[in-house]
């Protein structure tokens, strides 16, 4: 499974396209927000403190920012979704081909999003409601949601914090959930302490590091 880069050097990496040179139809701005209209087509959408909106129906390449948050909306479909320091929301529908990445943020997926490839965050919670992922879950400190009919293919990776580079200074176990009729295939991967409940109807694959503790019911 891939790793999550170093929130130093996935800064670099975030940051970089937005010096890039702009296409036609790309949409970037630094100290303010982006809004890619409902039913609009743009290359890249990407803003340095700024939120990033995709409307409805609409599609992009990349959505990017640095200090703000990205938005996916309604049906709208995206390429990769990037952030650091802000949440990513894919709405109803939605669906990105490859990455959803963030550092020091939330990332949630509404009923029927699809995630073609990796989802990750280091700092912060990620909640799939009744929505797949293609390419697997990573975190190091956030809990994990995998909602009730969610999907997830390429299992799940909770890594412990290199010190070598940052502390995080939380040793709080992240919780992991494993709601009713989700199905998360691949090996399920703790490499620090967690709490891991998972629905008696729910199918997972190997586990390695944490004991499961069965629940019943919407909820643990």
């Amino acid at each position: 499974m891939r790793r999550v880069l170093p929130p130093l050097i996935l800064f670099s990496v975030l940051l970089a396209p937005l010096a890039a040179t702009a296409s036609d139809n790309d949409i970037s701005k630094v100290n303010g927000d982006v809004r890619v209209e409902a039913g609009q087509h743009a290359g890249t959408a990407k803003s340095v403190n700024g939120d990033v909106d995709v409307g409805d129906h609409a599609m992009v390449q990349l959505a990017s920012t640095v200090n703000g948050s990205v938005s996916l909306g309604t049906q709208a479909e995206a390429g990769e979704l990037h952030t650091v320091n802000g949440s990513i929301e894919v709405a109803t529908g939605g669906k990105v081909d490859g990455r959803v990445q963030a550092v020091n943020g939330d990332i949630s997926l509404a009923q029927d999003a699809q995630v073609g490839g990796h989802l990750s965050n280091v700092n912060g919670g990620i909640t799939l409601h009744a929505a797949h992922v293609a390419g697997g879950l990573e975190t190091v400190s956030g809990d994990i949601t995998v909602g009730a009919n969610s999907h997830v293919e390429g299992g799940i990776l909770v890594d412990k914090s290199n010190n070598g580079w940052f502390h995080w200074g939380n040793d709080r176990k992240p919780v992991i959930v494993i709601g009713p009729h989700a199905v998360v295939t691949g090996t399920l991967d703790f490499r620090r302490d967690v709490v891991l409940k998972v629905s008696d109807s729910a199918q997972i694959g190997t586990v390695q590091g944490a004991t499961a503790e069965r629940f019943h019911g919407d909820a643990p």
